[in-house]
């Protein structure tokens, strides 16, 4: 069990299933206390009561991340409960892939108020406390196709993901000298439920049998999440990116 995670208390989003999950169980079980959050209230409290049923410490709080005051929120319960907010790991997200010309607007505005806006609003909820506390960690889940355009069919949802990696280096400039550390995830393609997020059958069908051929564990983001809770606090790791060996962009 590692002592730089242990006793950590560690708010995560998206946490009902995929990466979310997967991170919330192995960050439990090396010690953390987890709070999750997500929409599926019950898919929460049936993970939180597994982790505690294992010997870890969880608690579950239903969140729309397109919410301001519901991020608000969870951060505030989780502090309420445990006195402080170590960790925050915005990883709600989805990815609904289709070319522009399809005109998917809603979709468009969809991945903005989630993948964008919910992060922005997890920051806003947690830098305060973290800045009072001068300590803390930011880990965004970014992606490959933040790094790299996935084009036709990904370039909104590859928009979003550059723009978690210029949100995050740009908090980082500026949190720097408050002890608060930042940390980008990039992701390839990882078994989770973000496959299933697109309404177009051409695209879906393709991404389900890229993910089908490619697709590594979840729990592959999950242990590189706790690498970089576990360095000494006078270590920042900035960036990690995650792809299957076989995946080639």
């Amino acid at each position: 069990m590692s002592t730089n995670i242990q006793g950590k208390v560690v708010v995560i989003t998206g946490a009902s299933s995929g990466l979310g999950e997967k991170t919330a169980r192995h960050l439990a079980k090396q010690g953390a206390i987890v709070v999750l959050g997500a929409r599926r209230r019950d898919r929460l409290d049936a993970i939180a009561k597994s982790i505690v049923a294992e010997g870890g410490e969880a608690s579950a709080v239903a969140v729309d991340v397109t919410k301001r005051a519901e991020l608000d929120g969870l951060i505030k319960k989780a502090s309420d409960t445990y006195g402080k907010i170590d960790v925050l790991v915005s990883n709600a997200g989805i990815m609904p892939i289709a070319p522009l010309a399809r005109l998917k607007v809603d979709e468009w505005d969809r991945m903005i108020d989630i993948n964008i806006k919910g992060v922005l609003y997890g920051i806003a909820a947690a830098l305060p406390l973290m800045q009072k506390q001068k300590s803390g960690h930011f880990i965004n889940i970014a992606s490959v196709f933040g790094i790299k355009v996935f084009a036709p069919g990904g370039t909104v949802y590859c928009a979003t993901k550059a723009a978690i990696r210029t949100i995050s280096e740009g908090l980082r400039m500026e949190v720097h000298g408050d002890k608060i550390r930042t940390t980008i995830i990039s992701p390839g393609a990882v078994d989770s439920e973000l496959k299933e997020s697109t309404s177009d059958q051409d695209a879906s069908k393709m991404v389900k049998e890229l993910y089908k051929t490619l697709a590594i564990p979840a729990d592959s983001i999950a242990r590189a999440i706790a690498f970089a809770i576990d360095q000494p606090t006078d270590v920042d790791i900035n960036e990690i990116v995650v792809r299957p060996t076989a995946q080639d962009f």
